[in-house]
């Protein structure tokens, strides 16, 4: 976004809560070249984002203006990469920070399961409690591996609610023939900003550029149980053990042919067509297989395929 476009946004959201709140352009512009030019957020995110701050500000409606808040999710509902929504949530569960630019990590959750957040040392938000409830609004989703998280900015805003909340179980058990393995398994490159780890695409982070990738190993692989299909994501744990070639090994076989597709060509051949049970959370449209273990088939595997593509 250009600067005369940036200020042309200004001055018609600063119109636009002129009799309600005391802004100046200046103001309202300096809102959106934060989220615009330092977060990386799209244009009209940012617009819709300050549009809410000021809408909760003026103790406004969002339909008062005609809409231009976030839309408010469930944790369940989440599906989204760099969305802005707002939240109703619990805090179930609070983790030590690894960094320092994390000020508070851990889980949320509501009656359709929990999710990650994260809340920056630099947005100087207010502490969150664990066991109490919030009303979350100008949160960012983001996704890692299928799963799927929140992250709590500046421009977010913290409401502590005097109310209970029943945290919903997501935890899911399938039990069915790995029928296809999709794109993007096998050997990967992560960036390796330590507030990212988002999979390379041709050596670039849609965030941070181009870049100097870490290795790491998954498969997005797909189960059908006999009645619908499941697409479960196994981390580099899970996919050492479940097709036993270690992150050192795939590097090794990549290195060899000058390619990273034999890696995945591997793994096609070890568990395409063999039976799983897992157990794990559900993201989005992801199952995280923390839990699994190979069940002995009582079919050809190859005849499991044919059925699968068949249909």
């Amino acid at each position: 976004m250009t600067a005369t476009d940036l200020r042309t946004h200004a001055e018609e959201i600063q119109e636009q809560f002129s009799d309600q709140l005391d802004l100046t352009v200046e103001d309202v512009e300096e809102r959106l070249d934060t989220l615009v030019n330092e977060y990386k957020v799209p244009t009209s995110e940012a617009r819709r984002s300050v549009i809410n701050t000021y809408l909760d500000e003026a103790g406004m409606d969002r339909d008062q203006l005609g809409g231009g808040g976030n839309e408010r999710k469930q944790v369940g509902d989440v599906d989204t990469a760099e969305e802005w929504i707002d939240l109703k949530a619990k805090v179930v569960d609070l983790w030590d920070p690894r960094s320092d630019a994390v000020a508070q990590v851990g889980l949320l959750g509501d009656e359709t399961g929990t999710i990650k957040f994260t809340k920056w040392s630099k947005s100087d938000l207010s502490e969150l409690d664990e066991g109490e409830v919030y009303d979350l609004r100008n949160v960012v989703t983001d996704e890692y591996q299928g799963q799927f998280s929140v992250k709590l900015n500046r421009t977010t805003t913290i409401e502590q609610l005097d109310e209970e909340m029943e945290v919903g179980d997501d935890e899911v058990e399938i039990e069915g023939a790995l029928v296809d393995i999709q794109s993007g398994s096998g050997l990967i490159k992560r960036c390796p900003d330590e507030d990212c780890t988002r999979v390379l695409q041709n050596g670039r982070c849609s965030e941070h550029g181009e870049v100097d990738g870490e290795f790491d190993l998954r498969i997005k692989a797909v189960i059908d149980d006999g009645m619908d299909v499941h697409e479960v994501i196994f981390d580099r744990e899970a996919t050492e053990a479940v097709t036993g070639i270690s992150l050192e090994e795939a590097q090794e076989m990549a290195m060899d042919a000058l390619d990273t597709s034999v890696v995945a060509d591997e793994m096609h051949e070890k568990v395409l067509g063999r039976y799983y049970r897992v157990v794990g959370p559900t993201f989005g449209r992801y199952v995280l297989a923390d839990e699994f273990e190979r069940i002995t088939e009582t079919t050809d595997p190859e005849a499991v395929l044919i059925k699968a593509r068949s249909i």
